[in-house]
């Protein structure tokens, strides 16, 4: 009898013990779902611009991404960056990067899925944008990889300036395949490209770079330091320097013909807010073999369409980075009660998951606007794509951080810890905004193209003017655009310094304006009505709320909150 009150209480100790551990009202994990299949504007958006895409395929990518084990491979690749190893053990010079298998899984997978290559080895209507669901549904889960992939698909267009270099370089850039060996280039038959462009003393602006070139032979030897080389571990680099007649373009390899380190120093790698996977650093040359691109004196204008690409490419990367921060904040609010409800039931909730989709959608349907301008080769498409590119990278990219903050307060406590992705997309979305060119340097590239390229800016309100009809707040801020464009033009033309001055004063609103109208006329033409009436009305209408989830009343909340 002493002992049995002693046995109770110990059963009702263990299964008091056992009842705090048992999980209850937190959301399953989003993990081994098809992101493919579950963005429904995607989907919508690839049936615009992209028609003739492999839907079973892009299903298959999005199968992968949306694995366990792909999730996982994410995680792991940031928690476990990539180091740097300057000497062996020996003590000789080795410059070389370590990554975790994780992310050589990663990438080896985007590229053999061509989130590189499908815009070249598929080229047509359509074959950019298909390139660019690719692209997106990788960089969706880990974006940090996505550098590379990026730089090895811009590189192409500058690597046609020189066919005989082209011939060499361009069947092994667009391979289906990884091999991260460091062996002689001719030996591999895929390689990746990197870039080195900026330098301490002259960042955006390149033409204050030092670094200096001679020719010696066939090749030039090349000395300098590189403040950002994005890559190091890349097999060839496009690198400007100077030659007698100017900034030039070079090819410069990792490895030289019959399989020597060529002279590219790693200095160290960049202690980066985000983008932990993906191995920034400084390298400088020291007599460092490379090979002319272009013509001597006409690196800018080598180099400059590699850098058009890659602008579009932080578009893609910060819409996915949309993507993947209103979907888990809707999987979270469909998962979780409070007050006697699921988040997703609460007004409030609601309000803001719909303007966070709305947000996500308007970058979705641009981004896939603007790569599909990019199949375009007429004269017309070119002057719009100057201007658009320019001004969509300027917005989707500055709306990026401000995205994945409020779909980090979804998740409330969950949301600010390292075991759940929106901490890490939040460190990682500011980055898309300040690689190719930050905010103002993209508006002074936007004002430049006004100035020396004025049909740019006619082809641009060529453009908007097909909503015209739509929405009565797009025709209003139409008007006003349109009026304070042709200040801009007069202004940027006249070579008055103090109205110059104004203008670049100015520009973030002009800029902003621009993209606003430009998202709507492309929802108008591609989206669903609830979708670009919603936009219309948000965006630009009176009532427009500054933070997430202050929406007007005459938006489909709704049809929004079921997209997420």
């Amino acid at each position: 009898m002493t002992h049995a009150p002693a046995t109770q209480a110990g059963s009702s100790a263990t299964a008091a013990a056992s009842t705090t551990h048992t999980v209850f009202n937190q959301a399953k994990p989003r993990r081994d779902i098809n992101e493919y299949s579950l963005n429904t504007a995607l989907v919508e958006a690839v049936e615009a611009y992209a028609p003739h895409a492999s839907t079973p395929e892009l299903e298959r990518i999005g199968e992968l991404v949306g694995s366990a084990d792909f999730i996982n491979d994410a995680r792991l690749a940031n928690e476990h960056g990539p180091e740097l190893k300057t000497h062996d053990e020996w003590g000789n010079r080795i410059d070389a990067i370590e990554f975790h298998p994780a992310y050589h899984r990663i990438i080896g997978e985007a590229l053999r899925s061509g989130a590189h290559s499908h815009a070249w080895s598929h080229p047509g209507p359509g074959a950019s944008a298909d390139r660019a669901v690719r692209f997106m549904l990788f960089s969706q889960i880990e974006p940090g990889h996505a550098c590379p992939v990026s730089m090895t698909h811009a590189v192409i267009p500058s690597l046609q300036a020189d066919p005989s270099l082209a011939d060499f370089w361009v069947p092994k850039a667009t391979a289906n395949d990884y091999d991260p060996r460091r062996i002689d280039p001719a030996e591999k038959s895929a390689v990746t490209f990197g870039m080195a462009m900026t330098e301490k003393q002259g960042g955006s602006d390149v033409r204050a770079n030092t670094t200096r070139a001679v020719q010696d032979g066939d090749r030039y030897l090349i000395t300098g330091h590189k403040w950002f080389c994005s890559a190091p571990q890349s097999d060839a680099f496009l690198v400007l320097a100077h030659l007698e007649e100017g900034l030039s373009c070079f090819i410069v390899p990792r490895i030289l013909p019959g399989g020597e380190l060529n002279t590219v120093r790693i200095q160290r790698l960049k202690d980066k807010l985000g983008n932990k996977s993906n191995a920034s650093s400084e390298i400088e040359f020291e007599s460092t073999a490379g090979w002319l691109l272009g013509q001597p004196g006409k690196g800018v204008r080598t180099i400059i369409e590699m850098v058009s690409q890659t602008r579009l490419d932080c578009i893609l990367g910060s819409t996915a980075g949309m993507r993947q921060s209103v979907a888990e904040a809707a999987w979270h609010a469909r998962g979780r009660a409070a007050f006697g409800a699921t988040l997703i039931e609460a007004p409030l909730m609601r309000a803001v998951i719909a303007d966070l989709q709305l947000e996500a959608e308007a970058a979705t349907f641009t981004a896939m606007h603007l790569a599909s301008v990019h199949d375009d080769d007429s004269v017309e498409a070119a002057d719009f794509r100057r201007l658009a590119t320019a001004v969509g990278k300027y917005w989707i990219c500055k709306r990026g951080p401000e995205h994945a903050y409020e779909a980090l307060e979804c998740l409330g406590g969950n949301g600010y810890t390292e075991a759940f992705p929106l901490a890490r997309r939040y460190r990682e979305q500011p980055v898309m905004a300040v690689w190719e060119g930050s905010g103002n340097v993209i508006v002074l590239d936007v004002l430049r193209a006004l100035g020396r390229e004025p049909r740019t800016a006619k082809a641009f309100l060529g453009f908007l003017e097909t909503g015209l009809g739509r929405h009565p707040d797009f025709d209003a801020a139409f008007e006003a655009l349109a009026g304070s464009l042709q200040s801009s033009l007069e202004a940027v033309t006249s070579g008055d310094p103090a109205r110059l001055a104004g203008v670049q004063r100015s520009g973030r609103v002009l800029v902003e304006k621009m993209a606003l109208l430009m998202q709507a006329t492309i929802l108008f033409e591609s989206a669903p009505t609830e979708v670009a009436a919603g936009f219309a009305s948000a965006r630009l209408g009176p009532n427009r709320g500054r933070e997430y989830g202050a929406l007007p009343s005459d938006v489909d909340i709704d049809f929004l909150v079921e997209r997420a």
